[in-house]
Formats: structure tokens, sequence, C-alpha cells
């Protein structure tokens, strides 16, 4: 029997009910899916810019909403866009795409006109790396070293930008050094010093070589990390250690959304930032409602400075989210050993140079940590005859990723806690990145080596990492003001006590106030002036350092300094912009430092009782040692946002003991 037309009616609603209930659980902060990259790709290569000239993307990811449209969400859903950066016929166009209806088109197509350019690609990398065996002064170079050239591998380096002067200045070129991979995994400890090329990216061809010295190559012995390569006597060993949830998992991951205790956020990634965290709102017992205290929180650059002037390392400064994309260079996760027993993983797509998606298996982790740690404790000797016990275990959630650039990995942990702080913390690990040098004993190193002895022919190069957050906290709401504190000492008016010391206050009126290095005050933090306790506090998260609070002793003048004047403090507050990401600039690789958080600072705009972006650089010179060869053990860093007047009771004194099975929880970490 035919269908009424009624029926019809009926069915026709609820297929549009269905459609819109889909549209509506996209979140407007989800990252692109595998399809949306395929249908951006494709539109653009449909397009006349896909001509004869070579198409490579160099980014391709959401184009974020603003943020009242994110936060109307989702009472009503903003458009749904692609953001791509991509070359051809040496320039580079700034894209977005709609993806609307599933059908999109392209919105706008610009051609970038200032300095600098954009991330490499891995593919462009690989085709530069395979050059210098094609080329026959390199070829004769490792002859003349007594080396196979089937034993060498090469790999490439950002080549910075050293003044107007410079030889290929304005062109797209990168660094091409190589190393022998024979005897060892671990090639980053041969290298074959003294050998550059220099590779003109955008025509794909070595434009200038350089064979300066030829200290001998360091010996493959003992440097190969593999456990299967070890022999005895063998280090030292401990008990299998397990992780046990009788319960199962406390923390709920719906899409991107993630609840856990007292806790919600949404949970991103972005080919060049990494982990994303965004709408970070924490429960209030009291007001039995959720507050937002960080809007969205990411990686935004992280940059390396080695401490060499030599030819063969003076550019060796690099900017590891803007020149080589931090979360294209995700390594995937390993189950019980990156992450416990007890965690989840989740899968991302990112786009290759040719547009494709890539999926990234393990890219991110999420577990609940239990070691043995205190949350809070307390015991009262004071009643007559009586003694009160009240301790309450450390149990947080942790959102953990990795990243391997070049010989570095970097581990970037979130961590949640119920007292309503979250803890960022930093961790580096991997392989030294050597120099080659005649000295076998440091007895043999003359004048300054730049570096340490850490084997025989082997020097551990000085050098920095700075790792820059952009953190824009809206603490209860988006117009905050930032406050510094600083301890005043002062002498008592009349008693037995002749000194004390308080405390003196700022709240900063324009980013000139809001630029402090570490140690100059007491106390950071973020406030809400339009929000108050019940006794008349402001409510508030400070910011406290966790170890990594160095900061860059290259001078002002220096070139690669002037590309990254920021790490010369650690906290630097300004003004919302949606454009102000990324603290290098958008457009990293050789850079001038004219489009950066520095200039942007310059401008000296108004931030108190606004909506404001926090940035936060944790900093750590590194001096290696013996013990950082041949495999680095971790250095770390990080900071706390922690509330400060922000509840009107303690949640940790509200919390009530776990049961006695979750105490048996364990973990690596």
């Amino acid at each position: 029997m035919a269908p009424t037309p009624l029926l019809l009616l009926l069915l026709l609603l609820l297929l549009l009910l269905a459609l819109t209930l889909v549209s509506v659980a996209v979140h407007p902060l989800d990252p692109l899916t595998a399809a949306e990259i395929t249908s951006t790709i494709n539109l653009i290569c449909a397009s006349p810019l896909n001509t004869s000239a070579p198409l490579a993307f160099h980014y391709v990811g959401l184009d974020e909403p603003p943020k009242p449209a994110v936060l109307a969400w989702p009472r009503s859903a903003p458009p749904r866009r692609a953001f791509v950066i991509a070359r051809a016929g040496r320039a580079t166009h700034e894209l977005r795409v709609d993806l609307a209806n599933g059908a999109g088109r392209i919105l706008s197509d610009t051609v970038r006109r200032g300095v600098g350019f954009p991330t490499f690609t891995p593919d462009e990398q690989d085709a530069a790396s395979g050059l210098p065996f094609q080329y026959p002064p390199f070829a004769a170079s490792v002859a003349r070293r007594g080396i196979p050239l089937s034993d060498v591998l090469c790999t490439t380096f950002s080549a910075g930008w050293f003044g107007p002067a410079e030889r290929w200045a304005g062109r797209r070129v990168i660094m091409v050094q190589c190393f022998v991979a024979a005897g060892t995994a671990n090639f980053y400890v041969r290298p074959v010093e003294g050998v550059t090329a220099v590779v003109d990216l955008d025509a794909m061809e070595i434009v200038e070589y350089e064979d300066r010295v030829d200290p001998p190559v360091p010996k493959a012995e003992g440097t190969d990390y593999r456990a299967a390569a070890q022999r005895p006597p063998f280090g030292p060993e401990t008990k299998p250690v397990t992780v046990v949830q009788p319960e199962g998992r406390g923390f709920e991951v719906d899409g991107h959304v993630i609840r856990w205790a007292n806790w919600e956020f949404h949970l991103s990634f972005d080919a060049r930032a990494g982990s994303v965290i965004s709408l970070a709102s924490v429960k209030d017992s009291d007001e039995g409602t959720f507050r937002l205290v960080l809007y969205r929180g990411h990686v935004s650059e992280l940059f390396v400075p080695y401490m060499d002037p030599s030819a063969e390392w003076y550019f060796k400064t690099f900017f590891d989210a803007g020149e080589f994309g931090f979360g294209l260079s995700t390594a995937p996760l390993e189950p019980f050993t990156d992450c416990p027993a007890n965690a989840e993983f989740v899968d991302v797509d990112v786009s290759g140079g040719d547009g494709s998606p890539v999926r990234i298996p393990n890219a991110m982790c999420l577990f609940e940590r239990y070691a043995g740690d205190v949350a809070w404790r307390h015991t009262e000797f004071g009643f007559p005859g009586e003694m009160i016990t009240e301790v309450r275990p450390e149990v947080s959630l942790v959102v953990r990723w990795a990243a391997v650039v070049g010989n570095y990995d970097y581990v970037i942990d979130w961590e949640f806690k119920t007292s309503g702080s979250i803890k960022i913390g930093v961790a580096l690990s991997g392989i030294l990145e050597v120099k080659g040098t005649y000295s076998a004993h440091v007895d043999e190193l003359s004048g300054d080596a730049h570096g340490s002895l850490v084997a025989r022919n082997t020097l551990g190069v000085y050098h920095d990492h700075f790792f820059t957050f952009r953190l824009d906290l809206d603490v209860d709401g988006p117009n905050n003001s930032f406050v510094k504190s600083r301890m005043k000492p002062a002498r008592a008016a009349g008693g037995p006590r002749r000194s004390y010391w308080t405390v003196e206050k700022e709240t900063a009126r324009t980013e000139a106030d809001g630029r402090v290095e570490l140690g100059s005050t007491t106390e950071l933090k973020v406030v809400n002036p339009n929000r108050k306790t019940g006794i008349g506090n402001e409510v508030g998260y400070r910011i406290i350092s966790l170890g990594g609070a160095a900061t860059s002793l290259l001078d002002d003048d220096d070139y690669p300094q002037r590309r990254a004047r920021y790490t010369k403090k650690q906290v630097w507050v300004t003004p919302y912009d949606e454009a102000e990401k990324w603290a290098a600039g958008l457009y990293a690789d050789e850079s001038r430092g004219d489009d950066n958080l520095a200039s942007w600072s310059r401008r000296n705009r108004k931030i108190e009782n606004r909506d404001i972006v926090l940035w936060y650089t944790v900093g750590i010179h590194h001096l290696p040692c013996q013990e950082d060869f041949p495999v680095m053990p971790l250095l770390t860093g990080g900071f706390e946002l922690r509330p400060t007047n922000f509840f009107e009771s303690n949640p940790l004194i509200r919390r009530r003991p776990n049961k006695p099975a979750t105490r048996l929880n364990c973990s690596y970490y």
C-alpha cells in the first residue's frame, strides 16, 4: 500500500530532526575528520590553484570559530570551516573552505605577501634528504672519510634567518647533514661532521655545499638503545608494576568531550600544536554547576637554540612547532610503557603533504593516575585520649601526548586534579644531538668547546628548550585581570617583634605591566574582578612554576633572539585576539621577529578587566653530561594553574575517601 501524504510528511520531519541532531552533535571545536580533510583537499584540487605548478599542503586544520559562537553552542552551531596553507608556484596561499552540508566551497584564497614560510612537509624533507646521494661532491666527501655510501643516512635542519645580507635570503631553503647508520640504530651519535648541503626547497636542488672539517666519526659500540642489542652486565631491574581498577575507568569519553570527577573539557588535536584542551570547567559543589576556567590551551611554540656558532651549527636555532609542526611530529604512544594499563588511547587524523588524510594511532592517551601520593592529610593529637586522622589520596586524570622532532622526544601532560588545579608538565628525552670532535679526552679540548665531552670524539653541545604555552584563561567568564603580588619587608610599630613581611598587589593595566620574569614577584594570578566570594575575595587562579624557569641568555641583537624575543620573560599577558595563536608567528620558518608575541605586545594594549590570554614559557638550559649519552634520561619542567578564592568551600575536604578497592590502584608514574 502506498504511503499517505501525512506519513510522508512525518518521515520528512523525522529525517530533518535526525540531520539537525547530527549537525549539533559535532562540537564546533572538534578537529577535522578524515572525510572533511578529503573533502577540503578535493575542493582545492578542483580549483584553479591546482595548475601545472606543484601543489603542496603545509597545514590543514579547523578554522576555529569565533569565541562567542563557540560559547553559544549548542543553542546555535557556527559554520564548519577548514583553514589551509598551501604552496603553489613558489607562492604561499591561505584558503578558507566552507564544509557545510557535505558539499563545501572555497570561501577565500589569499596569497601571503609577508616574510617567513610555512611548516615543512614530511614529503619535501624526505626529498631534500635524498639529494646528497645524487651529488658527486658529497660522494667524494664520504669516500675521502673511508665511509661506504650505503652506510650513510641524511636528514634536514631548518636554516633560520641571519639578516638580509645572508647568501640565500628570501629563498626557501633547508639544511641537510648526514650520519653513519651502520652498527647502531642510534645514528644521531655518529655525525659526518663538517659536511653541510643547502637545499632550495622550491627548486629541490642543492644550491650550496661545504666540506670544512673532518674529525673522526664516533664509534658505534655501546650506542644502540634497542633492548635486543643489550648484553651483560645488565642494569638494575625492578619488579613488574600493574594497574588495578576493579570498578573500571572513572572517566567518560563522549566524542571529544571528557568528563571525570569534577571536571569536564574538550580534547582536540592540531597538526601544529598537538594536543589542545578547551572549555575546561570544574564543578562547584556549592553551586552544583560547572564553572569555566580555561577556554583554550595548547603549546604555541618550542624554541631550541644550540650554543655553537661554528659553520655547521650556528643555524641550529629551531622553532619546532612553526617549522616542523609539533602535531605532525606525533609519535604513537606505546601501551603499558608510555601510558599505563588503565589508559584509553585516541587516534587522530592529519593531512599529508599531498593533502590526503593520515591516521596516527595512539596519538594521545587518557588515564587516571594514583602513585601513592597524598592530596591532603592531617593527624590531630590535641584531644585527650583521642587521635583523629584524615587522609585523601591524590588521584588525577592525565592527558598525555608525545612528539618526536628529530633526535628529541617531547612528552606533554595535562593533569586535572579534584582540587580544581590543572598541572601542565613537559618532559624531554630521546637522543643528544652531538658534534664530532678530534678530542678523545677532556684534556685535549682547547678554548670554548661549546659543549661537554660525553664520549670519545663526541661533544654534547649546550642548548636550550623553551616551551611556550598559549592559555586563554576565562576564569568564571571572559573578562579577567592579571594580578602580581610581591612580598615586602616591614618594620613593626611596637612590641617585641621588630619586623615582618607583607604583600603588595598590583593589577596589570597594560601589556607592559603583563610581562613578568619569574622571581621578580611572589605570586601571579588571573582573577575575575566581576565575581567575588561571599566574603569579598575576587575569584581566580594562580600560576605556580614547577621547574624549568630559565630565560634566554642570547643577546637581543642576535638574529635567533630577535625571532624569539618572548623568551626573555616567562610570562606575557595580551588581550584576546583570535589571530594571535603562535608565539613565533604563523610563518616561523625564516621569520624575522616582526610578527610574534613580543611585537604584538609592543602595542601596549589594555588588559585590565578584559578578555586576556596568558603566555607561559617553560625554559630549560641543557648542559649535557655522560649520563645523557647514548640515551638521555627525562628532563622535566612545568607549571600549575591552582584555584585561589575560587570555591566557597574547599573541594578536598568535601571529597569522600576512596573505597578500599581503589587504594590498590597503582601506576608506573
